[in-house]
């Protein structure tokens, strides 16, 4: 692995038009093929968990699961008085015709009149699967608005699942559009400040894009092992961009520091071999720490995160590819243009007899860096202790979290059909929410778990939790039965929540429950948005073990370092504790409402958590591994560990910061999109990667590191010799001259291990 890198870049640097060219055929070759296979989207057998997934499961052995179901809802028109039931009745039965010659609809029920006689409504049962409705929504969409046509004295507008996620889908692409117009342009500007040269900004965004485009044409292929559940281009998008810039920029920093320390003296591949040699093997380490933190996302068995895992781990591993072979080829052919150059600005100047001005990077830190850190290295204990409480005061809304399932409660009202949702239920308050008793026994008993069922139906109306007529369904084989319960309740509220505890503890054993050789399971919106946080928090002790033994284990094997892999796991920790409590503070209150467009939930999306927790700790060892490889690189040429920390930290501020701020760019332009759990993940890891790269890396790190001085490299004995070795070799020591011949290739293997 150590050798890896430089043997990329040796072979990118001296035949940079195949490795250019290869490069995008390989992007190309992914595309086309993830195209032409296609990918595989989940089905809802997919998104089944807990009690409610078994329910569900149940129900379908027996065709009775659920439908896509759209609903025709016919009223008044804003301030014209009250309905006309004849003229309602009348575009009642018109869509009822029109509906029923659809070859998109199963069944069309009869029209239901609203108990105020403020509405009436038509039910549309599709074909198909309850996850496909909105593929083929659009006809009945559109007799909709040919019933409306036809009735122009009255309101008909259409509303149900499929119409619902088809809008939903609708703002997810225009915010991401508006999110790529953001981001793109914002990443350019940052580029441009941190390298003062147009081409040198272009090559980092070229390649995250590129990297983007094939690992979406990946991503496809691996929807066939994991099946996507229509987030992967997502987060795709989102980390891609995030990682392809930052491995870029830190490959591209360090060789233009090599380049102005070399002074003219080294050919561009020979800088480019130094550049892979050091932050290359950053960058390949950085990857797989990445790659391996996502993957732990697995473990929850959620077809979701399944999802996420997937394309973060192909992106980061496309982008991590992209850097280690078509980045070193432009790095060369960029390097020689600016020979050349260089050679006819030299020329020119030797013949009108002056001295050309040599303009060089700096290599070193700045003025802001160097004044944060005085008060760190003059009082390490004070800086750490001081920061840490800071960090730990922001972690403490933490205690106060609320995770709730994000359903059409919380769909933003941007979405046209979501007001058609909220105008349906102003009508109709019995379809708020629903419960869906399902019970599996011998075919021979049918009758007496109907009965059974009906005795619970009347247990559960005294509660007053269930409304209206309950609804009683036998599978053709009389093995499956399902009651459907309505509840007129938002599925959030307490009173929903207590209606489906009773239903469970109470009422299911006191009746159908009791009868021995049968299945009873309950599934429904409310179920629904209850299980799927308790499965979560299920999960979540292994995926956190996990997590926190891989960060340790990547840690441990990049620098043979305990300590420092112990160190590494306490930052991350304490960097994603903070970053949760302030996403706690901002979204479950109102006080934020105003600044970031949003209406509080009281709540915090039951996925946004982990997430955060494992996409956070891979990114942060993108800091951590290239902040630490600054320090031991400078320690294993001899410099005492205290130096080594302050050059560390200094040489690497610049581009941690600039890396910082590219994330934090892309992260926070998520933070405006109108869906309200893709908000709460953007604004939490801008939050998260500010504080890690100017707090965590900049502070407490330094600050440990300087505390635990060579404790920092056990029970690794490298840096201990590396140091014993540039003692032996100071002058007027004995066998100084001979020993420091020696130390000085040692050194510089030192250089490319680092």
């Amino acid at each position: 692995m150590t050798n890896l890198p430089v043997r990329m870049a040796r072979w990118s640097a001296e035949r940079p038009w195949r490795a250019i060219v290869g490069w995008l055929l390989f992007v190309t070759l992914c595309l086309g093929t993830g195209i032409a296979i296609g990918g595989n989207p989940a089905t809802s057998a997919d998104y089944r968990i807990g009690e409610a997934g078994r329910a569900e499961a149940i129900a379908a052995e027996g065709g009775l699961q659920q439908r896509p179901l759209e609903r025709v809802l016919i009223h008044a028109r804003p301030g014209g008085g009250p309905l006309d039931r004849a003229a309602a009745d009348a575009a009642a039965r018109d869509t009822v015709q029109r509906m029923r010659k659809l070859p998109e609809v199963l069944s069309v029920a009869d029209p239901v009149p609203a108990a105020d006689g403020s509405a009436v409504r038509v039910d549309v049962t599709m074909k198909g699967a309850e996850l496909d409705g909105k593929k083929s929504v659009d006809p009945l969409l559109a007799q909709t608005a040919a019933v409306q046509a036809a009735h122009p004295g009255l309101w008909v507008e259409e509303v149900g699942s499929p119409s619902i996620g088809k809008g939903v889908d609708k703002l997810r692409g225009d915010d991401l559009a508006r999110t790529e117009i953001i981001a793109l342009p914002v990443t350019l500007i940052t580029l441009l400040l941190v390298f003062s040269s147009v081409a040198m900004a272009i090559v980092p965004l070229l390649l995250a894009l590129t990297s983007i485009i094939a690992a979406v044409g990946l991503s496809m292929l691996a929807s066939h092992l994991f099946p996507d559940a229509g987030v992967g281009t997502n987060i795709i998008l989102l980390i891609g961009l995030a990682v392809g810039v930052d491995y870029t920029l830190f490959y591209l920093k360090r060789e233009r520091e090599e380049r102005a320390r070399a002074g003219g003296r080294l050919s561009s591949r020979a800088l480019v071999e130094l550049a892979a040699a050091t932050s290359g093997r950053a960058v390949v380490v950085s990857g797989l720490a990445v790659a391996a933190s996502s993957a732990t996302l697995y473990l929850a068995d959620d077809v979701i995160f399944s999802s996420i895992a997937t394309g973060a781990i192909v992106v980061t591993l496309v982008a991590v590819v992209s850097s280690l072979t078509v980045l070193p080829a432009l790095l060369a052919k960029l390097g020689e243009r600016s020979e050349r150059r260089k050679a006819r600005k030299e020329a020119r100047a030797a013949a009108r007899g002056t001295t050309p001005k040599v303009r060089r990077p700096k290599t070193g830190g700045n003025r802001i860096t160097d004044a944060v850190l005085r008060p760190t290295r003059r009082h390490p204990l004070a800086a750490l202790v001081v920061t840490s409480l800071a960090m730990l005061a922001l972690a403490l809304p933490l205690l106060n979290l609320n995770l709730t399932e994000m359903s059409r409660e919380t769909h933003s009202r941007a979405i046209p059909a979501m007001q058609t949702y909220d105008r349906l239920l102003a009508s109709y308050p019995e379809l708020k929410a629903m419960h869906q008793v399902v019970v599996r026994a011998d075919a021979e008993r049918t009758e007496e778990v109907a009965a059974e069922l009906r005795r619970l139906a009347d247990r559960a109306r005294a509660d007053a939790a269930v409304t209206g007529t309950p609804v009683l369904r036998s599978s053709p084989d009389g093995r499956i039965t399902l009651l459907e319960l309505k509840v007129p309740h938002l599925i959030s509220s307490d009173t929903s929540m207590a209606s489906l505890k009773s239903l469970r503890e109470t009422h299911i054993p006191a009746t159908v429950g009791r009868l021995p050789g049968t299945e009873t399971a309950v599934t429904g919106d409310i179920a629904r948005s209850q299980d799927y946080p308790a499965h979560q928090k299920q999960k979540l002790p292994l995926i956190i073990a996990a997590l926190l033994l891989v960060t340790f284990a990547m840690t441990v094997w990049a620098f043979r370092s305990v300590v420092l892999g112990l160190v590494g796991i306490a930052l991350n920790l304490l960097s994603a504790a903070a970053s949760l409590g302030v996403l706690v503070l901002v979204f479950q209150y109102e006080w934020a409402e105003g600044i970031l467009g949003f209406d509080s939930t009281g709540s915090i999306g039951s996925r946004v958590p982990l997430f955060l927790f494992v996409i956070l700790f891979g990114l942060s060892m993108d800091y951590q591994v290239f902040v630490i490889s600054r320090i031991r690189e400078a320690a294993l040429n001899g410099v005492p560990t205290r130096q080594a920390v302050i050059d560390g930290i200094r040489s690497s501020a610049g581009v941690v910061t600039s890396a910082a701020a590219v994330m934090v760019t892309v992260f926070a332009s998520f933070a405006a999109l109108h869906l309200i759990e893709m908000k709460q993940i953007g604004f939490s890891l801008a939050v998260a990667v500010l504080l890690d790269a100017f707090v965590i890396r900049v502070l407490i790190l330094p600050s440990l590191m300087l505390l635990l001085g060579e404790a920092n490299w056990w029970p690794s004995r490298g840096v201990r010799r590396a140091r014993r070795k540039a003692v032996a070799t100071e002058p007027g020591r004995p066998g100084a001259l001979g020993d420091g011949a020696h130390d000085g290739a040692d050194a510089g293997r030192a250089v490319n291990v680092g």
